[in-house]
């Protein structure tokens, strides 16, 4: 069980490209079986490409991607990011999926048993599977061996629940990574696919190479549209409607819903300082005289005491002095202090020191079985050791074995090389910080249950914001499935509140999120399909106040043939450009001006031009110098080096068209 032991002992090293896989997560024949007992369509997270996934499905790959992530991070608990984060990739995880599955069917593409086996365990295995530190040698490199090892041991009979469950567990880690493989090589067949129908021709090559190659040198004065009064220029409403309408493709949205909120703080009162600190008197004597430290620290303190060895590193600094200074002494007492931007009342006792140990050593773990190769732990220290480990460990000599219960047996661990001594001690610490009691908490709970009942209509809650000084936070254009309201915690409850609220100016109930109560306004429902003109109309009047800006510039440059005159004209002076070309990114001091280089890679040498409206002006330019491109033009450079640049958006343009294609139903906002 070597190979399976070692995913346990470097579980916290194994988080490894997990964000790679998830385009192919495995669904197996969760996602593949329907329920026979249930049938209505409010138990459906959504549906992809005519698919509908049902609820138990959705939580059934939740709860597998889950378990990979406890394999591979060595941790059993997340946070409410990590959890988010598991959640939409499991979303976008079947997305991909079922639309990949849909278009494979269609076109006959698959991945074959042979194939998936040589990918997974060839000689050559897929990145997914050989960069998998559970299958790394002692030199940190992918061996095979182990890989095989590995597989072969998680097919052998159970022997024990201990061990049925780990193994069951590890055999679900394998299939994960085996279908990881099949799903991400079906994804790199149909991009190859997309790459090889589309690619670049000779006439692209020519424009390439042009765009490249074919420069100019320019002489240009312009004119900011700032530099304008808006007074001068004036834009209505039916002209902004015309625009809307024009481009109103690009205001496509989702659904979406505003609030504001306000927040009652849940901070401790003035008695619960006062019963922590109470407390704290009540316990000294006995902290400072008691025989059983553990009992008395671990029964009424925040911190637990282990009798954990510090150092001068690792001790908390503000008892660095106290414990480690030139008179420090068994059973000294720091005496009570209070640290205010934690709001901790502390005290602490050494209960030994003058003695010293090494902060870690560097451990190997011997082969349980014969054939087996050792594995290298590293340098451990004591805080990453379990503690029946730590006095073995850190009382050893270099060279020396010392044996450990394990779950399925005995683990035995040579000291290949230990730090130097240095001075520690051991440091009961009792600490409490002050929270709010329960009593403090129903106070400040039907404070804000009572602001409700005082203020049931948006009129009267904008009121009372306004006349006791209380701060209106907005939180815009939720999505429905936002997992939280800024930076607000567990704030989730008020996204489905607000989508389940019929009515603008509804206030909602008192939602405990972290360390706050709120109460909500809803001020928006937006359920169209494109954002209002009233939206945008800002954005829209001032591209249409630039346009009327850039007619009024020209007009005034009428008849002026020369450079001179127009910088006199527009107040300015003579600026140069110089290499101009198709790919250049900026023109002169100003940004990507793409219709002013255009025009100027035009125009003959010598020539004025026109006025042009450019980004953030009017332009006058002239063409000082051009260079044409010398040589022959290689095509079949030009077309590799342009499907080469090509194929990095591909990926990423293909799954976005085919995810419009889908006819995509996100429902999970009901279940979360």
């Amino acid at each position: 069980m070597a190979t399976l032991q070692k995913i346990r002992n470097h579980g916290v090293l194994l988080l490894v490209i997990v964000g790679l896989a998830m385009l192919a997560f495995i669904l197996g024949d969760f996602l593949n079986s329907g329920s026979s007992f249930f049938h209505r369509d409010r138990e459906y997270v959504g549906e992809i490409a005519g698919h509908k996934v049902h609820y138990t499905d959705y939580e059934a790959a939740k709860e597998q991607l889950t378990e990979v992530y406890k394999i591979e991070s060595g941790r059993s608990d997340f946070d409410e990011q990590t959890q988010t984060q598991i959640r939409n990739q499991v979303w976008q995880m079947m997305v991909m999926d079922y639309t990949l599955q849909a278009q494979a069917k269609e076109i006959g593409m698959t991945v074959t048993a042979d194939e998936l086996s040589e990918l997974c365990i060839g000689q050559n295995p897929h990145q997914l599977i050989s960069s998998r530190r559970a299958f790394y040698d002692e030199n940190g490199q992918f061996s095979r061996d182990l890989l095989v090892r590995f597989l072969s041991q998680i097919e052998q009979e159970d022997e024990s629940n201990e061990q049925s469950a780990m193994l069951k567990q590890y055999r679900s880690y394998w299939l994960y990574w085996e279908n990881a493989v099949r799903l991400t090589q079906m994804q790199d067949k149909y991009t190859d696919l997309a790459r090889n129908l589309i690619t670049a021709n000779n006439l692209d090559a020519k424009y390439a190479y042009m765009a490249k190659n074919k420069s100019a040198e320019v002489q240009y004065v312009m004119q900011p549209y700032s530099s304008v009064a808006d007074s001068l220029v004036s834009v209505s409403k039916s002209e902004i409607k015309k625009l809307y309408n024009k481009q109103k493709l690009q205001y496509k949205q989702n659904p979406t819903r505003s609030i504001e909120y306000v927040a009652f703080d849940i901070v401790p009162s003035e008695q619960d300082f006062s019963d922590v600190e109470k407390l704290m008197k009540e316990s000294e004597e006995e902290f400072r005289t008691t025989d059983d430290i553990a009992l008395v620290v671990n029964t009424r303190s925040d911190l637990m005491y282990d009798g954990r060895n510090y150092s001068e590193t690792t001790v908390p600094e503000y008892y660095k002095d106290f414990a480690f200074g030139k008179d420090a002494k068994k059973d000294d007492f720091s005496g009570i202090s209070f640290d205010s931007e934690t709001n901790t009342y502390r005290m602490a006792r050494i209960m030994e020191c003058g003695y010293a140990l090494p902060d870690s050593v560097q451990l190997k773990l011997i082969a349980a079985e014969e054939g087996q190769e050792d594995t290298e732990i590293g340098w451990v220290t004591e805080d990453q050791m379990p503690k029946d480990m730590v006095e073995k460990a850190l009382n050893g000599k270099k060279g020396t074995r010392f044996t450990m219960s394990a779950g399925l047996g005995e683990q035995t661990f040579e000291i290949m090389d230990i730090a130097k001594a240095t001075p520690k001690v051991k440091l009961a610490i009792f600490e409490r910080e002050v929270t709010p009691s329960s009593k403090t908490y129903s106070v400040l709970y039907n404070e804000a249950k009572q602001f409700i009942l005082n203020n049931n209509s948006e009129e009267l809650f904008r009121g009372s914001v306004a006349e006791n000084g209380m701060t209106l936070y907005p939180a815009f254009n939720l999505d429905k499935n936002a997992e939280k309201v800024g930076d607000l915690k567990q704030s989730r409850g008020i996204v489905r509140w607000a989508y389940e609220t019929e009515k603008e100016g509804a206030i909602s109930d008192v939602f405990e999120c972290g360390d706050k109560f709120v109460v909500a306004l809803l001020t928006s429902i937006d359920e169209e399909e494109y954002r209002p003109m009233s939206a945008v109309e800002a954005e829209l009047t001032r591209k249409l106040t630039n346009e009327k800006k850039a007619e009024y510039i020209s007009k005034q440059l009428a008849g002026v043939n020369t450079l001179e005159d127009a910088a006199t004209k527009m107040n300015t002076s003579v600026q140069t450009a110089n290499d101009i070309t198709l790919a250049s990114y900026r023109f002169g001091n100003n940004g990507a001006e793409y219709k002013v280089m255009g025009t100027a890679l035009a125009m003959d040498k010598d020539m004025v031009s026109q006025p042009i409206a450019g980004n953030t002006g009017v332009y006058m330019i002239k063409v000082i110098d051009k260079k044409e491109p010398t040589g022959e033009m290689n095509a079949e450079n030009e077309i590799q080096q342009l499907n080469s640049r090509n194929s990095y958006m591909i990926n990423y343009q293909l799954f976005n068209l085919l995810n419009e294609k889908s006819d995509i139903v996100d429902n999970r906002f009901n279940f979360q």
